[in-house]
């Protein structure tokens, strides 16, 4: 791929079960990055990685792939879960910026704008849904795990938990992902010694389809994977080195920042 062609960014969204949003969804994304200015002289592309769906989301990506050349579809052979999801969505990914999206519309591509003056300064750029639209058991729940995960990791993130974030390939080719590791984005760059920001974007209620997380697999499911995340930033490799003949120490992975 030479540079003239490789993606100037690429955008991953996980879909499970989002027939009625999958339209709107792709013609705001191709305005907004259509109308960027990077896009002049660099292509972008929208990866769909369809995780399961039986409502008909398969059939609409497909017809939406055959629409827009920007478009690129992913069909899990069954359910396999977000974290997964976005993992594939990462490995198939090209741009030089990938950025995470949900396919609920409940946040708004034009926020993508908001995003992309940040990562010239910052590894990773996650958005804040400071003024959410949810009902007041999922506010609870989530307002709970993030300050339970804030405490424990140490990333100092409000909102994990919003999938509106921009990450520099770099980030993402450091990435392993395991089962629930994407609500610990931020945690897990931290760990490499990337940077990490957040700006407040804006939340929409949902008004097509039916949501996927509820208390039990959002709060306590969390809770659990955080045990996991607190035990990789102890083991984290840090180390440095000097070659015969040099002066300089190479960081090869370097210390959490807490």
């Amino acid at each position: 791929m030479t540079v003239a062609t490789r993606p100037w960014a690429s955008v991953v969204i996980p879909i499970k079960d989002e027939r009625d949003n999958l339209v709107p969804l792709t013609e705001q994304l191709v305005k907004v990055l259509d109308s960027r200015e990077e896009s002049r002289s660099a292509p972008f592309e929208l990866l769909f990685i369809d995780d399961g769906s039986t409502d008909g989301s398969s059939e609409m990506l497909d017809r939406l792939a055959a629409q827009y050349p920007v478009v690129k579809v992913f069909h899990f052979d069954r359910n396999y879960g977000q974290s997964a999801a976005f993992d594939a969505g990462f490995k198939q990914s090209t741009g030089e910026l990938v950025m995470t999206i949900d396919g609920d519309l409940q946040n708004d591509p034009a926020d993508i704008a908001t995003l992309l003056p940040l990562i010239r300064t910052f590894d990773l750029v996650c958005g804040w849904r400071k003024d959410r639209h949810d009902n007041l058991t999922r506010k609870i729940s989530s307002r709970i795990a993030n300050s339970v995960r804030s405490a424990v990791t140490g990333d100092r993130v409000h909102d994990t938990g919003c999938s509106l974030k921009l990450f520099r390939r770099s980030v993402i080719d450091k990435l392993q992902l395991f089962e629930g590791m994407h609500r610990f984005f931020p945690a897990l760059a931290l760990m490499h010694g990337f940077t990490v920001t957040e700006v407040p974007v804006r939340h929409y209620p949902r008004t097509r389809g039916t949501s996927k997380y509820g208390v039990g697999n959002r709060l306590f499911k969390g809770l659990y994977d955080l045990v996991a995340v607190r035990w990789m930033q102890h083991r984290c490799l840090r180390y440095h080195y000097r070659a015969a003949g040099t002066t300089s120490s190479p960081s090869i992975s370097a210390p959490v920042r807490l």
